[in-house]
């Protein structure tokens, strides 16, 4: 059985859902079983979101990654990647956006948030927002973190997920797509450097 658990978090409003709908396109369109826990605080704009989602070539019986289960977090915040780490196994990998969304008066130092990631032994961070705005792709930080994401995830290809991404789209018209297509394209060369060196 080939499976991958995929613990994806964020604050509210930064994108954390379409990451999940095209990852469960890209599932149903190559034929994986799929299960996805409810996502979690979509109501407060700012507020935590989590989601689990889990893929496998066989029947999945739980919607729940159990602690030390997930083989991948994917975050669009980095003191939101720290937070799920009890369900990180311990060949899991964390890929996560490196610019806080400081939401809290007492949100951690950056400094010690980001050598707390980088201590880790199988991270990858970039700061998304940065790289979507200058490539004039400012409401697709998210498609970048997928990007990013994507060669850790095994059983979805990358032809797979940009097949997902345009059909999750295509309802708001090519330029949409495109735009989302190029911000994948973006954290894919980001990983795919990481993964080389």
């Amino acid at each position: 059985m080939n499976r991958i658990d995929i613990k994806l978090c964020g604050v509210g409003g930064q994108g954390i859902l379409s990451i999940a709908t095209v990852l469960g396109e890209a599932a149903t369109l190559s034929g994986l079983q799929l299960k996805q826990a409810e996502v979690h605080g979509m109501s407060q704009r700012g507020g935590d979101v989590q989601s689990d989602l889990r893929l496998s070539t066989e029947p999945i019986w739980s919607d729940l990654i159990p602690l030390g289960g997930a083989g991948l977090i994917v975050s669009m915040e980095p003191m939101e990647a720290l937070r799920y780490l009890p369900y990180l196994a311990p060949d899991g990998v964390v890929v996560t956006a490196s610019k806080p969304f400081v939401n809290i008066p007492d949100y951690p130092d950056e400094a010690a948030l980001l050598a707390e990631l980088d201590a880790l032994p199988h991270t990858v961070r970039l700061d998304i927002e940065e790289v979507a705005r200058e490539s004039g792709l400012p409401k697709s930080a998210n498609m970048v973190l997928l990007g990013m994401a994507a060669p850790y995830i095994g059983l979805l290809s990358e032809a797979q997920l940009r097949e997902a991404i345009a059909r999750v789209f295509a309802r708001k018209g090519d330029a949409v797509v495109q735009a989302n297509l190029q911000a994948f394209g973006l954290g894919l060369s980001h990983s795919m450097k990481t993964v080389s060196k």
